[in-house]
């Protein structure tokens, strides 16, 4: 007698809910988020730095709330967002402006920017929301208010009033670590970001939109953005990852520092031949950048990834521009002089206090968190359910 078990069904997980049933409340609930993130007031100018392959449906969204709230837009469009500085055809808009929205690489360290911000221009960066179709995404209705007491839960475990080593460990090998003083902990916290501001509502601020991108565990903030500083840093890491690359490295590649420089990349595979060329002489300008948002696609690393919490990247400013850059990735985001190392399971520690938890961002279990994300649904699956 012939069985029958190669015919049978097997049923262990709910159906998934019809599109059609959950997508209105869904977008709606994205708007309302978009729209309180492009904090645009009535008699602001805001200005758009844009570039040619950037959704035009983006531009129209930002328009289409400034004029209703009364304000001004303009456009500036540059041939891509590889912008490595504020052109000066460009100062007198940016001067102009009050609030900025803009794609452009350089919109983070440029002086002329920075400065601005200082004056208290509102900043939102668009990195993450080239494509107005991401609205319909799990990331893009996620609460920025639990957005917001994630990064202050993770900001509270950084020592305070001593100095501690930043530590980046992983049972590859990795060992990096990263001198703070007090003084370095304080400004590097300072930000709007690291307050858990997440709107664009505060003088002076910078926001990422999509809110995905958190504030990184040590960048030149931590010296107010002096580039000339000498930031005691050291070590080795072992990166799973590189924006660039089609799937992870199969190979246990070495990435060796002294200072923030890097001195050499360890590994015979094709893959890290490409590192190698790309990265020596290279200089750590983010070390550990963090997602905060639980829903940005935890395996999703381009263009500057991944944003899962937990998952962190090292931005490398480079020597010299990469060749293979410029052949794979001939219209990316950022110039040929950048690269994104990551890695997924990562432990954090700052002093004695833990951050990371071999991949898992402790904050997501913080009595605090945990509450204000009760007030959405369950915090089990609104911290813990990632998507892959």
């Amino acid at each position: 007698m012939m069985s029958n078990e190669s015919n049978r069904t097997y049923i262990g997980l709910p159906t998934p809910v019809r599109h059609d049933i959950t997508a209105t409340k869904y977008f709606v609930q994205a708007l309302d988020i978009f729209s309180r993130v492009f904090a645009i007031r009535p008699e602001d100018k805001v200005l758009i730095l844009a570039d040619p392959l950037l959704d035009p449906r983006v531009i129209d969204a930002v328009i289409g709330i400034a004029k209703s709230r009364g304000a001004t837009a303009r456009i500036y469009m540059e041939p891509s967002t590889q912008v490595a500085a504020i052109p000066g055809d460009v100062h007198a808009l940016l001067k102009n402006a009050t609030f900025v929205v803009s794609t452009w690489f350089c919109s983070i360290l440029d002086p002329l920017a920075i400065e601005m911000r200082r004056k208290g221009q509102r900043w939102v960066k668009i990195t993450y929301f080239r494509d107005y179709d991401l609205l319909h995404t799990p990331q893009a209705r996620f609460p920025i208010e639990v957005i917001g007491e994630i990064v202050r839960a993770t900001a509270a475990r950084f020592p305070k009033g001593q100095n501690f080593d930043l530590r980046f460990t992983d049972e590859r090998g990795s060992d990096f670590r990263i001198a703070f003083t007090p003084e370095m902990c304080v400004n590097q916290l300072a930000t709007n970001r690291w307050r858990g501001k997440m709107l664009a509502d505060e003088d002076g601020c910078y926001v990422h939109y999509l809110p995905t991108h958190g504030p990184n565990f040590w960048d030149h903030n931590s010296v107010k953005n002096d580039f000339s500083a000498v930031i005691p840093m050291s070590g080795v890491l072992y990166p799973q990852w590189a924006v660039g690359f089609s799937k992870p490295f199969e190979e246990k590649i070495a990435v060796r520092f002294s200072g923030d420089t890097v001195t050499s990349v360890d590994g015979e595979s094709p893959d890290a031949v490409i590192l190698r060329e790309m990265l020596v002489g290279g200089r750590m300008i983010e070390g550990g950048g963090c997602g905060f948002n639980p829903k940005a696609p935890r395996h999703t690393v381009y263009p500057a990834g991944s944003n899962s919490p937990g998952a962190l990247h090292f931005g490398i400013d480079l020597a010299k521009p990469s060749e293979y850059i410029r052949k794979v990735m001939p219209d990316w985001e950022e110039p040929p002089v950048h690269m994104d190392l990551i890695t997924f399971d990562s432990t954090v520690t700052a002093g004695e206090n833990l951050l990371v938890d071999k991949g898992f961002l402790c904050a997501l279990r913080d009595d605090a968190v945990v509450a204000m994300a009760s007030q959405y649904g369950d915090p089990i699956e609104i911290l813990e359910a990632f998507v892959y």
